[in-house]
């Protein structure tokens, strides 16, 4: 499962994750570890061998809010977590939070995805 360093020089990637509760945010935030669902994990890792940095902004569904943002420390790897139960997550990833703060959806209204049809971020 390991791989050599992420290519330096390249661009910053953003993704929003969305979490289907704030427990797994403070599990997260405590233990500076993420899982995500197999489907995200060829995305998140091409992202992460291609750009220089990829940050991580994370929101529990239905919050209105951001919940804090982290940088992706590492790739993800093939060892899976018991610490989200089995709730059909994928292998476990280093994450180095930023902010641990939660912040409404309201002050970020300004900026919008160019990808995805200039919607607002949330």
């Amino acid at each position: 499962c390991k791989s050599p360093s992420p290519i330096q020089n390249m661009p910053v990637r953003y993704f929003i994750m969305k979490s289907s509760n704030l427990q797994n945010i403070a599990i997260s935030q405590q233990k500076g570890i993420w899982s995500t669902t197999p489907s995200n994990e060829r995305k998140l890792n091409g992202a992460f061998w291609e750009s220089s940095v990829v940050y991580l902004i994370f929101s529990v569904q239905g919050s209105g809010c951001f919940q804090g943002f982290a940088r992706m420390g590492s790739a993800i790897g093939c060892e899976k977590s018991q610490d989200w139960g089995s709730a059909g997550f994928g292998g476990v990833f280093k994450v180095d939070w930023i902010r641990k703060e939660s912040i409404p959806f309201q002050f970020a209204h300004h900026l919008l995805n160019p990808w995805n049809d200039s919607k607002k971020v949330q």
